[in-house]
């Protein structure tokens, strides 16, 4: 059995980098760093550590999806036989046994274009954003939506459809996906452990800006696809609109004609947490998370209404968008 190309992606992931690649030598497949402009000498050390470096040319934006893209071309020209390729964001790392259980499951099934397995926060404890992010990855087994940043593809789905589109600034993977399906092609997750995450996430300031490019990739993904037969994301674009800014927008309006009645609008923001921790509940999460993640989905459609709208008015001026980042610069190797 041939082995799979790995292309890793990173910006400032500093000793997050450093530990995705550790967990990859095992492998001893061919490894492709892609880095998007870092200031903390991550190029320096992949190449130290045997990957293959590519530097994106700054003077175009930096997406993932671009560096994804990138990080292909170059594992083709060093193998252009190489049939799968596993995509590892740089604060991941790759668990053992997780390459070959997804080659095997790939080769079991043509159809097959992308399988993801466990992702699984490597410290959920650190702070309720990291355990938000534990909650997130927990999605079923079987045939999948959409992957994530880490996943493993076939190479001929891949090339299929042109690859990720590099324009997106978030919302690359579930764009990529239908592409995939409207080809045929399906999407799977296994029940196996694939990659640890760092979120690296610790203040609310970082949460929410997290959540503002949930936004914006609901919008652009909604405005990319919504038209399709599976109506991509258009559900939860009316949600965000609704909850993030009618509601509010519909409380304050009518506040002075209806003597302040209107802010009872706002009781409305509890029963709907207490429908999602019902339906959480049910699901089988233990109360305290079902709690947790009710109350967050609910505050998400804030952020998430100004990243729509973002999207929005940087669509009407023709404007690009830049990335919208959450994390702050690990230190430099020397400091480490």
């Amino acid at each position: 059995m041939s082995r799979p190309g790995i292309v890793v992606i990173g910006r400032n992931e500093g000793e997050r980098l450093r530990r995705c690649l550790r967990s990859l030598s095992p492998s001893r497949a061919t490894v492709v760093y892609v880095d998007s402009g870092s200031t903390d000498g991550s190029p320096e050390w992949a190449a130290a550590a045997g990957a293959e470096v590519v530097a994106l040319d700054p003077e175009s934006p930096f997406t993932a999806a671009r560096a994804r893209n990138a990080g292909v071309d170059r594992l083709l020209r060093l193998d252009p036989t190489v049939e799968y390729v596993q995509f590892v964001d740089g604060d991941c790392e790759i668990a053992a046994g997780w390459l070959g259980a997804a080659q095997r499951e790939l080769e079991r099934d043509a159809r097959l274009a992308v399988v993801c397995g466990r992702r699984r926060e490597r410290f959920p404890e650190r702070s309720i954003y990291h355990r938000l992010c534990e909650l997130e990855w927990d999605t079923p087994i079987g045939e999948a939506a959409f992957c994530g940043g880490d996943a493993m593809i076939r190479m001929q789905a891949f090339r299929a459809v042109g690859g990720f589109n590099p324009d997106l600034i978030a919302g690359e993977e579930p764009d990529f996906c239908v592409r995939l399906r409207q080809r045929g092609f399906l999407v799977g997750r296994i029940d196996h452990e694939m990659t640890l995450h760092d979120a690296a996430m610790t203040r609310l300031s970082q949460w929410w800006r997290r959540a503002v490019r949930s936004g914006h990739a609901y919008a652009e993904g909604a405005a990319l696809h919504g038209a399709s037969p599976e109506r991509h994301w258009r559900r939860a674009r009316r949600s965000i609109i609704f909850w993030g800014v009618g509601v509010p927008l519909t409380a304050l309006i009518l506040c002075w004609p209806t003597r302040g009645l209107s802010l009872t609008l706002v009781a409305a923001y509890p029963v709907l947490a207490a429908r999602i921790y019902t339906r959480s509940r049910a699901g089988g999460l233990p109360a305290r998370d079902a709690r947790l993640y009710a109350a967050f989905c609910v505050l998400a459609k804030f952020p998430q209404a100004v990243g729509h709208l973002e999207y929005l008015a940087s669509r009407m001026l023709r404007r690009r968008r830049q990335l919208i980042e959450y994390k702050r610069p690990s230190p430099t190797w020397s400091d480490l």
